[in-house]
């Protein structure tokens, strides 16, 4: 095991990857001689070469463009979005083109894209720097959608959407890059827990607690906070947004009863209200309350000052809690 920051086991896996398979290609803005501006392709260049670490112009929409030629000569292109917000110049080919193209050709054409996308706030970054776009990606059929929280999932994760046949919108949270974890760098890929399934992190029996990226922290630091209080809450990182691993999520809601869902993206037709809505089909009859959001707020992402009015935190998720147990909360007073 290596102790390494989230931003270097995406680096490592990066390089395991294109040691595996020599069809792996990287494409991006600043991706080679800079190394990316979180630098996580840092050394790369000089390892692999121009060839297949591509420094490309300021054009996501050409990037996301050459990566489907590429991939139609049957090569593995990883593209490296500089920012989240500028994911959207390359909206149109990645839901028209990279999304359909296998469905198009009748299977006879694979689209074997890794699109990695530094994501969601927390870092004080400028507008366009801290977007949650995942819910229009999780809304196109044809795409895998992948959000990591820690370094060990970061690195396999990456490999495994990389060696995938589908095409993978793969999220990395720009404020993780830096917090360290255990990595096992010889691990056999095959041996990895499969890139759609969710991981219950903590587990408990009064409510359960539904996140990924960023928030998977936040939510742990809540679930401790309310040990103390006497109130048990499972965390559940899901990992997978698109395909979501309901199974693993349904089982836990049966066990405890209550819900709460929370993300840093707008609450308005979140990935929290399909979670919500998709548990309600299936655990209706075992729910002890109404499912509860904890998202950020129905506005543009705000300027760095505001950031942490914006970002749900402990006690956001704390009063939801108690809010799902009927117990004294923001809503009732504390007397309630």
């Amino acid at each position: 095991m290596t102790l390494m920051p989230l931003g270097k086991a995406l680096g490592a896996g990066l390089r395991q990857a294109m040691l595996d398979d020599d069809k792996v290609v990287l494409l991006g803005e600043d991706i080679g001689k800079l190394g990316g501006v979180f630098r996580i392709t840092d050394g790369l260049l000089s390892e692999f070469g121009a060839q297949r670490v591509i420094d490309t112009p300021l054009a996501e929409s050409g990037i996301v463009g050459m990566a489907v030629g590429l991939a139609f000569r049957g090569y593995r292109p990883v593209v490296e979005i500089q920012f989240d917000g500028f994911v959207y110049p390359a909206f149109d080919q990645i839901v028209a083109q990279v999304a359909k193209l296998h469905y198009r050709t009748q299977g006879r054409v694979k689209m074997p894209i890794t699109i990695r996308i530094p994501w969601a706030g927390g870092i004080g970054a400028a507008e366009h720097h801290s977007e949650s776009p995942e819910a229009y990606f999780v809304h196109t059929a044809g795409l895998r959608v992948i959000a990591v929280s820690n370094p060990a999932d970061a690195y396999r994760s990456l490999r495994q959407a990389i060696a995938s046949d589908d095409p993978v919108v793969f999220f990395e949270p720009k404020r993780l890059y830096h917090h360290k974890g255990e990595v096992d760098l010889d691990a056999p890929l095959a041996d990895a827990q499969p890139m759609g399934l969710a991981d219950v992190v903590r587990t408990g029996t009064d409510v359960t607690l539904i996140t990924y990226g960023a928030m998977v922290n936040t939510a742990l630091q809540a679930a401790e906070a309310a040990e103390a209080d006497g109130v048990s809450i499972e965390v559940i990182d899901l990992r997978s947004l698109s395909p979501v691993d309901y199974d693993s999520v349904a089982a836990s809601v049966r066990r405890t009863g209550r819900v709460v869902v929370a993300h840093e993206a707008s609450r308005e037709a979140g990935v929290a209200a399909e979670v919500i809505a998709s548990i309600a089909e299936r655990c209706f009859e075992y729910l002890e309350s109404a499912p509860l959001r904890v998202t950020g707020h129905d506005i543009p992402y705000p300027p760095a000052k505001l950031e942490k009015y914006h970002l749900p935190d402990l006690d956001r998720l704390l009063d939801a809690v108690d809010r799902v147990l009927d117990r004294p909360n923001s809503l009732t007073g504390a007397e309630a």
